[in-house]
This record gives structure tokens, sequence and C-alpha cells, in this order.
């Protein structure tokens, strides 16, 4: 059974603790309930796994050496679920190894026991904001994907030069299409992007789409910009060549 209980009011953050050491979960539990946030605790790393979890709002402080999986490994769990919430470290047996693993996977910050409270209050204050911003980011990527699986596969192909730079005309002509015809096919890719203007149609984020498609938008957008670089080189050149 998981050593886990709400404590405190449901406002603002949920802080998750994890620790194998049940006084440090409790003395944890009351620092938290002081910053007038939640806290859940958990003994062992497989428990807080099997547990349903707000993202918005929510971090993790989190003993390296716990019995089955340690802290790394549920660092490395999370990270591999895309679970965006931010960890803090906590540990009595720290080194500079492990400790440098951790904040290379992420970590907001790697106390070593014992510590002030304030210390920790205040990485976790940075570590909640961290994860608001990750979710708020993933949110908004999954609402990119969602409205790009709305396009047909043409309107995905004028969105992706269109995404790029090109103009209806070298739209057309890259798709062997009436520009007319374009037009009408990037009015709809807007609609359904909820892009307002062209500037916000290019600006999407490409990272939330799915990547094979993503890294043919960007072939697309280096073509042009080396076709651009092509025609003002050789523009260039003739004007030069004038002067002679």
């Amino acid at each position: 059974m998981p050593d886990s209980r709400h404590e405190g009011p449901p406002e603002t953050a949920t802080v998750f603790v994890v620790d194998d050491d049940e006084t440090v979960r409790r003395a944890l539990a009351r620092l938290v309930r002081s910053a007038g946030m939640t806290a859940r605790t958990f003994s062992t790393a497989e428990a807080f796994l099997a547990e349903d979890r707000p993202v918005p709002a929510s971090c993790l402080v989190l003993d390296v050496r716990l019995p089955g999986l340690n802290g790394l490994q549920l660092q490395e769990a999370l990270n591999r679920k895309g679970f965006p919430i931010s960890i803090i470290f906590i540990t009595g047996h720290g080194d500079v190894p492990t400790s440098v693993r951790a904040m290379k996977a992420g970590a907001v910050d790697f106390l070593q026991k014992p510590f002030e409270g304030h210390e920790l209050l205040n990485a976790i204050r940075r570590a909640v904001g961290r994860t608001r911003d990750a979710a708020a980011r993933q949110a908004e990527c999954a609402e990119i994907r969602r409205r790009y699986d709305t396009l047909t596969p043409r309107e995905r192909e004028v969105f992706s030069l269109v995404a790029s730079g090109l103009l209806n005309k070298q739209v057309a002509g890259e798709l062997g299409a009436a520009e007319k015809t374009i037009k009408i096919h990037r009015g709809r890719v807007m609609a359904k992007m909820q892009a307002p203007s062209l500037a916000d149609l290019v600006n999407v984020d490409k990272s939330a789409i799915p990547s094979s498609e993503a890294s043919a938008m960007q072939g697309a957008e280096n073509a042009f910009v080396t076709g651009a670089v092509g025609m003002y080189m050789g523009y260039s050149w003739s004007i030069a060549n004038l002067k002679a």
C-alpha cells in the first residue's frame, strides 16, 4: 500500500514526496503544508508511479536512494513517459557524478540532507513554475497536433510549403496546381489551423507536428532559402557585369 495522504488545502500546488524514511516524509509534508500547498507522500518510486497525478501545478521531491527503483531511475521513467513534472532531488549520500546526472536529465535542484526548510521551499516554487510552463507547452503542442490532424493530405502539402515561406505561385509550381486552387487550399489550412494571418501560419510551432513531416517542412524551407540566395547572387552578378 502506498503511504499516500493529502496534506493542507487543495490550492495552488501539489508537492509529491518520495522518500523511504517515514520521519522525513512527515517532516516534508508539514513543511509543504505550512507554505499553503498540498503534499502527497510515497515510500517507493513504484507506489508513486501507480498513482494518478495532477500535472499543471505540481513538483516531485525525490530521494536518490530508494528500495526498488531509485530516484534517478524514476526520473528516467518519467522522462520516457513525457510526464511534465519538475524534480527536486534530496539525499544524504550525494556525490558529484550523481548530481550532474540528475541535473542534466532536467532536475531543478539537488539538495544535500540536512537542508534548510527555506531552501527546499524556494526550490519547490521554482519547480512548480517550471511544471506549469511544461504542462502549458504540452497542451499547446497537443492542440496544434489536433488541428494538424484535421488537414487532408493535400492541405498538409500546402501547409508545409506555405509555412516554409513559399508564395502561392511557387507552391502551385511545386505541386503542379493552379494558383487559384492553392489559394483555396491555403484558406482552408488557415481556418483549420486557426491562424488569423499568414504570419501566424508560418510561426506555427513545427515541433508539434510529426517528426517526418516536420523534417519535410524544414527541407522545403532550406530549399526556399537556397533558391532565394541563388537568385540574389545571380542578380548581383548581372548588375556587376552591367557596371563593367
